[in-house]
């Protein structure tokens, strides 16, 4: 398994590093560097960008590499995220968004998987996400999580044949066989 590097800097030193095409966070006020996605990945988060943006008329739709500021030591960079037209999370010089989007959508590989769950989830419900979806490309599952008051609380796990709706997204109902397998 590839290494992942980690360096302690502040959330302005983070902001004025070097543009990458690897995927950079501030975690903890560690910058972790993680290896590219492989492409079976990329096409999951296409796809899934592309599917939202069918579904939702309003808001917007941003994929990785967008940084998410949520503190001086948390910057996150979600694979897919939406926010709403009232939203907390504002952009902020054009150049990065500050504050919980409203539904993250993290793809779950083995290097991010465990801090897909643990660190980001954590981070996400403390921030006010009001939805979070982590998706398995390998299991082809959705696990989807809802805010209530301040904790985001499992829905549940859907995979091939079942739909969930999402509330956020003005009671979608979103088809788990559509996002893994196309129209």
């Amino acid at each position: 398994m590839p290494r992942i590097s980690k360096t302690r800097v502040t959330m302005q030193e983070f902001l004025e590093l070097a543009e990458t095409r690897l995927p950079t966070e501030l975690i903890a006020g560690e910058v972790v560097v993680k290896p590219t996605p492989n492409l079976p990945h990329q096409r999951l988060v296409f796809r899934t960008a592309h599917y939202l943006q069918m579904l939702v008329q309003t808001g917007y739709i941003y994929v990785a590499p967008v940084d998410v500021v949520f503190d001086n030591e948390n910057v996150l960079q979600p694979d897919v995220f939406w926010v709403a037209p009232d939203s907390q999370c504002e952009p902020m010089d054009d150049r990065f968004f500050h504050g919980s989007p409203d539904l993250v959508i993290e793809i779950l590989s083995p290097t991010t998987a465990r801090r897909d769950r643990d660190i980001k989830f954590v981070l996400y419900e403390k921030y006010g996400a009001r939805e979070y979806w982590l998706v398995d490309p390998d299991a082809r599952f959705v696990e989807v999580y809802r805010r209530q008051a301040d904790r985001l609380v499992r829905l549940g796990f859907f995979g091939q044949g079942e739909k969930f709706t999402s509330p956020v997204l003005d009671n979608a109902s979103l088809d788990v066989d559509t996002l893994f397998f196309g129209t």
